[in-house]
């Protein structure tokens, strides 16, 4: 008896929650990319002008370590 042996692809092993975080960030990075002008961005007392893409830049990268931060705190609890 003959088996054929089908080629394994290293796409099927890849977990829909990483293929979500893939589709996410290209859409951020879309976003970003779509959106260069300039922004006054006030925080409390202190207001600063900025490219939009950099403000988008730094919400992501906030949102990135907190959601890093969470999932490390949710990890230890198990």
């Amino acid at each position: 008896m003959v088996t054929e042996q089908r080629p394994v692809s290293r796409l099927g092993t890849v977990p829909p929650r990483v293929w979500l975080a893939l589709v996410l960030l290209v859409l951020a990075v879309v976003f970003i990319l779509q959106n260069r002008q300039d922004a006054v961005i006030q925080l409390f007392m202190i207001v600063v002008t900025a490219p939009l893409w950099i403000t988008l830049v730094a919400c992501t990268a906030i949102g990135i370590l907190i959601g890093a931060l969470i999932g490390r705190r949710g990890a230890k609890g198990r």
